[in-house]
């Protein structure tokens, strides 16, 4: 009897896990390299893997400073992967073999279907040419006006450097600095400019590309589709309402406070110590960290429209009238893909956070418990026990970033490579609750 074999390698889902996978290991490799590594400075293998994950995954954790351990040439190779990760390996390979001149393939163009969450092969190379472009302008605004804050702490070339690797960093809601002593942007806690600008680049890079063009093709609101509605008005209430609740339970102002709501959408810069939080705030933050970005965005976490389909699941279990939004209805596969992504994502937070908690009885829960949240939303906010890890628990947090990074679903759809079966069984009622 001949038996069926299953490629996965087949599924999109395989070629876009692998792609990652492989850039973190070249990444890995090139921070290893002599060249990269600045005088009397040792890095050992898992930090390398570690710093490689958390730009890849567009995260920020890291288990060494990337200003004091590496070379311009290795802060350089940071910022290339932070970008990679940001703008998805399939999208960057699709855009190099458009520059080149060459023809986009259909299985091109459905790995970029797929990682961007699309329905239809129409326009995939004008919008990658779009979704590019856009990420240039928003990233060389960003720059030009950090350095104007930069500028004036450091040299001119060196304050360029720093502007365009916290362009990147801020755009692709990756929390990297190159300030050096593990100080984030705590110095520039009280600079209007630069607090204003990283939330500009957080806020735009975290909405979505392809609510992004929706936003600049139609002007008014309600010509946008249902989808750009939900993650534009979910943003906004997830932003005020992280503002007042950070205030009202850490002694910081007004602008740390929606600094901080912004950040914990996956970006992870911190203009205060999160080491001084209370455990309201830090809960707070693991909140907002765990719903994370928007669909087709540089950003992690369960995502905006999935949080938002939740509630009005809920919601309509208690009005008695079926989901709807913005006069349109909410299909049943929404909200069962919602309840999933959460359900998975929530069981992939819990297991991490036990595995650490063995691995490190010392820490005390809430510190472990965030860093697992913040590794999971791809966002990079810290107490500051990362650094002092062990390598097991380090691998426990680049697996984490990794899922995050991909998405739960991503990984799952990995392994589904048969049909869907048309039996159908008798119903009979479950008490529940």
């Amino acid at each position: 009897m001949k038996k069926t074999k299953i490629n996965i390698w087949k599924t999109p889902g395989m070629f876009i896990t692998a792609g990652f996978a492989g850039v973190i290991l070249a990444g890995t490799l090139l921070l290893l390299m002599p060249f990269s590594v600045r005088d009397g400075v040792h890095v050992s293998v898992i930090d390398a893997l570690f710093t490689s994950t958390s730009a890849v995954c567009v995260t920020g954790l890291i288990a060494i400073d990337v200003a004091d351990h590496f070379t311009a040439f290795g802060q350089g190779v940071v910022a290339v992967l932070i970008q990679i990760g940001g703008l998805g390996v399939t999208s960057v390979g699709v855009g190099l073999i458009i520059a080149a001149g060459r023809r986009v393939s259909i299985r091109g163009r459905g790995l970029v279907k797929e990682a961007w969450n699309i329905d239809t092969y129409g326009g995939i190379v004008r919008l990658v040419k779009s979704v590019l472009l856009l990420t240039l302008g928003f990233e060389f605004v960003g720059a030009v006006l950090s350095f104007t804050v930069f500028v004036q702490d450091w040299e001119p070339l060196h304050a360029v450097g720093i502007s365009i690797f916290h362009s990147i960093a801020a755009f692709n809601n990756s929390g990297f600095d190159i300030l050096g002593g593990l100080r984030n942007l705590i110095p520039y806690q009280d600079n209007v400019v630069l607090n204003l600008t990283t939330c500009f680049l957080i806020i735009f890079g975290g909405l979505g590309f392809l609510v992004i063009l929706d936003i600049f093709k139609h002007r008014r609101f309600r010509k946008w589709t249902l989808h750009s509605k939900v993650v534009v008005i979910t943003t906004i209430g997830l932003l005020l309402a992280g503002t007042l609740l950070l205030k009202a339970t850490e002694d910081i102002s007004w602008m740390g406070a929606f600094f901080h709501s912004v950040s914990a959408r996956t970006a992870g810069f911190s203009t205060y110590s999160i080491g001084d939080f209370t455990n309201a705030g830090l809960f707070v933050l693991c909140l907002l960290m765990f719903v994370g970005a928007s669909p087709g965005s540089t950003g992690g976490g369960i995502k905006t429209s999935t949080f938002f389909v939740l509630i009005q699941s809920v919601k309509s279990v208690f009005t008695k009238r079926k989901p709807s939004a913005f006069h349109r209805g909410i299909s049943d596969s929404n909200i069962s893909k919602a309840s999933l992504i959460t359900i998975l994502s929530g069981a992939v937070v819990c297991i991490a956070t036990f595995l650490v908690c063995v691995l490190e009885p010392k820490l005390d829960f809430i510190q472990i418990f965030f860093e697992v949240v913040s590794a999971f939303g791809t966002v990079g906010l810290s107490t500051g026990i990362t650094p002092d890890l062990s390598w097991a628990a380090k691998l426990v947090i680049i697996f984490v970033m990794f899922v995050g990074r991909l998405g739960a679903m991503t990984l799952v759809s990995m392994w589904i490579s048969h049909s869907e079966s048309n039996v159908q069984y008798t119903e009979e009622p479950i008490s529940i609750g």
